[in-house]
């Protein structure tokens, strides 16, 4: 879905709107036979032909193309700084439509804090199907993507902040050093969020998201999202998004549009809220480390500092007591919900190793067992800090 489509009506350019107006108006023109406001959501799955083979507006089944979903891709791509963007039917579809564009037996680099579900695609099932492998790297430390590097390394793949351990690395120069080497650079911008940083301005290639996460918003979507400014890359993936089928529905497009209009102000309280947080936990006897990019002694605040708006939502800390003791506090609290996945207005409190991560346990990727991660909402902060509190107190 090309950046520059008319679907954006006027809104594509970032230097003349602000990202809180595009985020409300780009791709989602007024409704031109009622005048409504609100993108509508188009059902249909088959669209009426005026000739064999001659679509009207281009639209001829909903797999390839929904108006619905194309206002959906323009808004994203638009927020990303990106010519093309591409929704799928969730963040792991859209990761496997970006690692079917690679060569048998190509190599992909990764962080050694890296989502437990992209490693499992990685080398479960790109690994035993097509000969996909990977190597884990500290990315912290660029020089050891060079001493990594093989004719077959084709890519680097990072999380920044990662998810859970909220590590921070510079995109601009792993971009440079990459793309010095012939290879590509991903970035999966989920946790930041476009409006927090913007990946393709700093260097890389593509930028992936869980739409599941801040872009809905609201833990009632599943969806996910590539955007790129790389024409060749666009082909590819609009090939495989219509051959391969993992598309989202239109209501789910329709939900991730709805969220994206409130992304900036939702943020902005995420934030606010995580930074009172990471006071409580800091000062708590029962934490032993905070996890946070805002953190001046955090080993990538000043990367953060320079690349990001703002430091993000997600929290992760270590518990005193080792993994009993982590157990123990996130069923103890009440307003955060022992549940997986993040980024919506509800607080969530997980234990990784056991729940998200697990399927990286006994790998490079292994997280520790008295980790707990929190994405932190947009309810009421001082029911948060004593909800928090009171199950710190439990564990102290």
């Amino acid at each position: 879905m090309m950046g520059g489509d008319p679907l954006l009506s006027g809104f594509e350019d970032p230097e003349e709107f602000g990202f809180e107006t595009r985020a409300i108006r780009a791709g989602q023109p007024h409704d031109a036979r009622t005048g409504g406001v609100v993108t509508p959501i188009a059902m249909a799955t088959t669209f009426a032909q005026d000739a064999p083979g001659s679509p009207k507006n281009g639209y001829e089944y909903s797999r390839t193309g929904n108006p619905t979903r194309h206002a959906y891709e323009a808004c994203v791509a638009s927020l990303e700084g990106a010519q093309f963007g591409f929704a799928f039917a969730s963040g792991l579809s859209a990761e496997d439509a970006i690692f079917r564009q690679l060569p048998h037996g190509s190599q992909i680099l990764l962080g050694n804090d890296a989502y437990g579900g992209t490693f499992r695609l990685i080398d479960s099932v790109h690994g035993k199907k097509s000969g996909l492998a990977n190597a884990a790297v500290d990315l912290t430390k660029p020089s050891e993507i060079e001493e990594a590097w093989t004719p077959d390394t084709k890519m680097v793949w990072l999380e920044t902040p990662t998810n859970p351990l909220l590590s921070i690395f510079d995109i601009r120069k792993i971009s440079e050093m990459v793309h010095q080497l012939g290879g590509l650079v991903v970035v999966d911008n989920t946790f930041a969020t476009p409006y927090l940083q913007q990946p393709l301005a700093l260097g890389a290639d593509l930028v992936v998201h869980s739409a599941t996460k801040y872009i809905g918003g609201h833990s009632d979507l599943v969806g996910g999202f590539v955007a790129t400014n790389h024409e060749s890359f666009a082909e590819d993936l609009v090939y495989i998004q219509n051959a391969v089928g993992a598309v989202p529905s239109p209501f789910d497009c329709y939900l991730a549009l709805r969220g994206l209009k409130t992304l900036p102000v939702r943020m902005d309280r995420h934030c606010e809220n995580a930074q009172r947080i990471v006071e409580v936990l800091s000062s708590h006897p029962a934490v032993e480390q905070v996890l946070y990019p805002g953190l001046k002694e955090h080993p990538g605040h000043e990367i953060a500092a320079s690349q990001m708006r703002n430091y993000g939502g997600m929290v992760s800390f270590r518990v005193a007591g080792g993994q009993p003791a982590a157990e123990r506090l996130v069923t103890s609290t009440k307003v955060f919900t022992l549940a997986e996945s993040l980024g919506a207005v509800e607080s969530l409190i997980e234990h990784p190793g056991v729940m998200t991560h697990l399927s990286v346990a006994g790998s490079a990727l292994e997280v520790p067992d008295d980790l707990v991660r929190i994405s932190v909402g947009i309810e009421s902060i001082n029911d948060l800090e004593s909800d928090l509190i009171h199950a710190l107190d439990q564990v102290a």
